[in-house]
């Protein structure tokens, strides 16, 4: 029988209950914890018939490495998709899919902010190579505050592969390189497209930047030469939600 996993946090536990509830085998509670969130725990634990225990806070501390706000749940262990789930997505997707690739980006912190501003964004998926790469943790779950429960990631093994097959489906790669001439609101991204987010510091390796059909940069005009990866992630997922939304706008007379 697989290893149960400790998820930890109101917002990440919260998630599981309401999407996956059947992952959850019990809930553990600081003692003296009853607030109107944690309530909202317990009332959708016993909905689902999942076992709710209190434990002393050091107790948990013992558990988890993180702050876990006086919940910890025992689940099931997490799932990262395959390739086969993209074709499975976008056979059922209407209008104009939005993916984001993450190359290289092994921070657990970093991937949890961006699943949560993909989720926000309304990305169909995160994708990631299974190598070098960070995967769902704990910690990822928690800094992603319930969207690893919601937006798909999906480790595949040759990202170069991966993405001709999408760009043989008609998604647009575009790229983010700082080095490139078009800054991010020059570039069309109301049609199928796929967002690259590189590595800090070393940026998209070059296979995968050589799959690009466009490279864009953001603008920096200050001291420092580039942004957290997924500060970066955030500000060019919602210039293409800015974009769709202008274009699906009915235009004034």
């Amino acid at each position: 029988m697989s290893q149960l996993e400790k998820i930890y946090g109101v917002h990440a536990v919260e998630a599981l209950l309401r999407h996956h509830p059947k992952r959850v085998k019990q809930i553990w509670l600081s003692e003296g914890r009853s607030e109107p969130r944690v309530q909202t725990l317990v009332e959708l634990a016993t909905q689902n018939r999942v076992a709710v225990g209190q434990a002393e806070r050091r107790e948990l501390d013992a558990w988890v490495e993180g702050v876990h706000q006086g919940v910890v749940a025992e689940v099931s262990p997490s799932q990262v998709w395959g390739e086969a789930m993209l074709d499975e997505l976008l056979d059922r997707t209407e209008g104009a899919p939005l993916l984001l690739v993450l190359d290289g980006v092994t921070d657990p912190h970093n991937l949890g902010a961006c699943l949560r501003t993909a989720d926000a964004a309304g990305a169909l998926a995160v994708i990631v190579p299974k190598d070098k790469s960070a995967t769902l943790t704990p910690a990822v779950r928690k800094v992603a505050c319930g969207a690893a429960e919601v937006i798909p990631l999906v480790a595949v093994t040759n990202l170069a592969r991966s993405l001709e097959k999408l760009q043989q489906r008609g998604l647009w790669v575009v790229g983010t390189a700082g080095e490139a001439e078009n800054e991010i609101y020059q570039q069309d991204m109301t049609g199928p497209t796929i967002l690259i987010m590189g590595a800090e510091g070393k940026g998209m390796r070059r296979l995968t930047r050589e799959h690009c059909d466009y490279l864009v940069k953001l603008p920096m005009a200050g001291s420092v030469s580039s942004l957290n990866v997924s500060v970066a992630t955030g500000i060019c997922l919602f210039e293409a939600v800015r974009q769709r939304n202008a274009k699906a706008a009915p235009k004034s007379r």
